[in-house]
C-alpha cells in the first residue's frame, strides 16, 4: 500500500530577549515550574509545636541544599557567581517570614506548609510589584528559596539539570537560580524562558556558564514539546522551531562570523574608548556588590559609574551599620583602582523597604517617599551612609552621587548633611578625601530643567534615563499595556539630555549617562553626538560599546545628533540610529 504524503513540517520563529550570546541547535526539554499546590489543612492546638519543629527541620535541610549548590558553583565557575546564593541563605533565615508563618499556625491552626506558602506568596507578590527592575526580579530569589522550603516540608524531591542523558535546550516558563546553578554544562546547551530580562538570574547565570539563552519569549513553554528540534540564537533573541536545512546552513555561516567578532572585541578590550578623530569617552560599569567588580575589570571598563548601595540593605532584618558599609565601600574602591567608583546613596523607600522599617503604604510609592526624599527625612540612616562613604574615600578614587534629585534645595540639604559628616569625622580624627567629588542623578524632569542652577552645587551629573524616560513621558515601563510608549528616542528625551549636557559643560562639569540607553549599541552614535562625557552600563556589553565608540567620528556624530533633535518622532530617530549603526559597525548589529 502506498504511503500517503506527509505534510511538510513548518519552520516557526519566536522572538524574545537575547541575554547570553551564542547559537545552538538541538532538542527541547520542557521543564515545568508550576509551584506545588498546598491544600489547606487544619491541625489541633496540641500539634502546633510539632509543626514549628517541622519547619525548623525543613529550613536546616534547605540551608544545606543551598550551601551544597554554592560550593559546587564556587568549585566549577568561581566565588563571584557562587555569591549569588548569599541572598538565598538570607531568605532561609528571614525571621520576619518565619515569624509570620509560625504566627499563622498558632492563630489559625493550619499546617506549617500551608501557612508558610501563604506568607511566602505575599512576600513574592509585594516584590513583584516594585518599580525597580533589579529589585523586582529579586522576587525570584524569594520564590526559589520558599519553593524549596515547601518541597522539603512536603517531602517532594526536586528534579535537577545535572542528570540529563543527552544534550538539551531547556525550555520553561522560568528557571530558578538553583535550576541554572545545578546545570550540567555538557548536557544543557541552551535556555529559553517565557519571562525574564537581561538582569534576571537566568540571564546572569547563563552568561557565567557561557550557555546561549533567551528570555521574555512570552508563552514559548506552552507552544513547544519535549524532543522538538529547535535552533536557539542568543544574539538576536530568536528561537526557531523545526529549522530547515537552509536555515541551519545560514546559521552555520553566522556562527563563524560571530566568533571572528568576539575575537576582535578581545583585541580592543583594554584600549581606551576614543573616536578616530580623538574624542575620548569614559566607559564605566554598573555594579550592585563587590563581587561584580572582577567582571567590570575583565571587560575593560574604566571604573564604576554606578554602585547601587541599596543591595546592602535588602534581604535582612536590620540596617547595615556605618562600619559594615565602610568596609563594603572601601573594598570596592580598593578593587577598582586606579579607576574611580561613583557610589550612589540609598535609592530606596516606599515599597522597596522590608517590613522591619515600618514605612507606611503609599498610593503611588514611585512618586512618593523614596531615595533622597527618604534619606533627608531619616538623617540617622543617611548620615551613617555619608560617613561610611567619606571614610572609604581615603582610597582616593571615590565619588558620591545623590539619586532622584528634583531641585536645587534637595542638593543643598544633602550637601549640608555631607558637610556635617565631614566635620564629625574631622573632630574624631578619622581620615577622608577632603576633595571627594559630589554629583547628582538627573532622572526627574524638574532636575533637568533646573540643571544649570544645580550645576553650581555639584561636580558632575549622571543621567538616569530609565526613570527620566518614564517620568517625562508618563509611562510605567513595567506596564505591558503601554510598554510601546516607552521610547528612549522620544524627541523630548533627547532635548532633555542635550539640555543637561550643555548646562553641565557651561559650568565646567562633566556629564555621564548610566541608564539602559548606555548599553544599547544602536544608540551609541546619538549619545556620542549629544556630547556625553561618560557612559556607564552593564559590564558584559562594555567591549561592544567600546568598539562602537572607536568606529564613529565625533564631528560627524555631532551633526547626526543635531539632525535627530529636529525630528518629530521617536520612530524616525530610531530608524536613523539603526541606519547609522549598520553603516559604521555592521558586525555589531547584524
Amino acid at each position: 500500500m502506498k504511503e500517503e504524503n506527509q505534510p511538510p513540517i513548518t519552520e516557526l520563529r519566536f522572538e524574545g530577549i537575547g541575554v547570553s550570546p551564542g547559537i545552538v541547535h538541538g532538542k527541547v526539554l520542557l521543564m515545568g515550574t508550576t509551584p506545588e499546590k498546598v491544600r489547606k489543612r487544619s491541625i489541633r492546638e496540641e500539634h502546633v509545636q510539632d509543626q514549628i519543629q517541622k519547619l525548623e527541620q525543613a529550613l536546616i535541610l534547605t540551608r544545606q541544599q543551598i550551601q551544597d549548590i554554592q560550593k559546587r558553583i564556587a568549585d566549577e565557575i568561581g566565588e563571584k557567581d557562587a555569591s549569588i546564593f548569599d541572598a538565598h541563605l538570607l531568605v532561609v533565615e528571614d525571621s520576619a517570614l518565619i515569624d509570620q508563618a509560625v504566627k499563622e499556625v498558632q492563630t489559625s491552626l493550619v499546617s506549617i506548609e500551608y501557612a508558610y506558602s501563604r506568607v511566602a506568596k505575599k512576600y513574592i507578590t509585594s516584590l513583584s510589584r516594585i518599580e525597580d527592575e533589579y529589585l523586582r526580579e529579586r522576587a525570584a530569589d524569594v520564590e526559589d528559596v520558599t519553593r524549596r522550603v515547601i518541597r522539603n516540608l512536603l517531602g517532594i524531591e526536586h528534579r535537577t539539570l545535572d542528570t540529563l542523558e543527552e544534550p538539551r535546550i531547556i525550555v520553561s516558563y522560568d528557571l530558578s537560580p538553583s535550576d541554572t546553578a545545578t546545570t550540567d554544562r555538557k548536557k544543557v546547551i541552551g535556555f529559553a524562558t517565557d519571562i525574564g530580562s537581561k538582569t534576571s538570574h537566568t540571564a546572569i547565570m547563563a552568561r557565567s556558564l557561557n550557555i546561549p539563552a533567551i528570555v521574555g519569549l512570552r508563552d514559548i513553554s506552552t507552544r513547544l514539546e519535549t524532543d522538538q528540534e529547535v535552533l536557539l540564537d542568543g544574539y538576536k533573541g530568536m528561537i526557531i522551531v523545526n529549522p530547515t536545512q537552509q536555515t541551519l546552513e545560514e546559521y552555520g555561516q553566522i556562527e563563524v562570523k560571530k566568533q571572528v567578532i568576539e575575537e576582535k572585541l578581545d583585541e580592543i578590550r583594554f584600549q581606551e574608548a576614543r573616536t578616530p578623530d580623538g574624542h575620548k569617552v569614559i566607559l564605566s560599569g554598573n555594579i550592585e556588590l563587590i563581587d561584580d567588580v572582577p567582571l567590570v575589570i575583565e571587560n575593560g571598563a574604566e571604573g564604576i559609574g554606578l554602585y547601587r548601595t541599596e543591595f546592602l540593605f535588602i534581604n535582612r532584618d536590620d540596617l547595615p551599620n556605618e562600619e559594615e558599609q565602610y568596609e563594603a565601600y572601601r573594598k570596592v574602591a580598593a578593587a577598582i583602582k586606579p579607576h574611580s567608583v561613583i557610589i550612589r546613596t540609598l535609592d530606596i523607600g516606599g515599597d522597596k523597604f522590608l517590613s522591619h522599617l515600618q514605612i507606611p503604604q503609599e498610593m503611588n510609592p514611585f512618586l512618593g517617599w523614596r531615595a533622597i526624599r527618604f534619606c533627608l527625612a531619616r538623617p540617622e540612616i543617611f548620615k551613617a551612609q555619608l560617613r561610611a562613604i567619606l571614610r572609604a574615600s581615603v582610597e582616593g578614587n571615590v565619588k558620591i552621587m545623590y539619586p532622584m534629585i528634583s531641585g536645587v534645595q534637595e542638593v543643598q540639604q544633602a550637601n549640608h548633611m555631607l558637610e556635617e559628616a565631614r566635620q564629625e569625622l574631622r573632630n574624631e580624627g578619622k581620615p577622608f578625601d577632603q576633595h571627594m567629588s559630589v554629583g547628582v542623578m538627573i532622572e526627574v524632569p524638574s532636575a533637568a530643567m533646573t540643571s544649570e542652577r544645580i550645576a553650581d552645587e555639584v561636580d558632575f551629573f549622571s543621567l538616569g534615563t530609565n526613570d527620566l524616560i518614564q517620568y517625562s513621558i508618563a509611562v510605567d515601563r513595567v506596564n505591558e499595556k503601554i510598554a510601546y510608549l516607552y521610547e528612549p528616542t522620544h524627541p523630548a528625551i533627547l532635548r532633555l539630555i542635550k539640555m543637561v549636557v550643555e548646562n553641565g559643560h557651561k559650568k565646567g562639569k562633566w556629564v555621564g549617562l548610566c541608564g539602559e540607553m548606555a548599553g544599547d549599541v544602536m544608540l551609541t552614535p546619538l549619545l556620542i553626538g549629544l556630547g556625553l562625557d561618560e557612559l556607564s552600563t552593564g559590564s558584559v556589553v562594555v567591549p561592544r560599546i567600546k568598539q562602537a565608540i572607536c568606529s564613529v567620528h565625533f564631528s560627524e556624530m555631532q551633526h547626526f545628533a543635531h539632525e535627530a533633535l529636529h525630528c518629530d518622532s521617536a520612530a524616525e530617530i530610531m530608524r536613523r540610529c539603526e541606519e547609522m549603526a549598520r553603516r559604521l559597525y555592521p558586525d555589531l548589529v547584524s
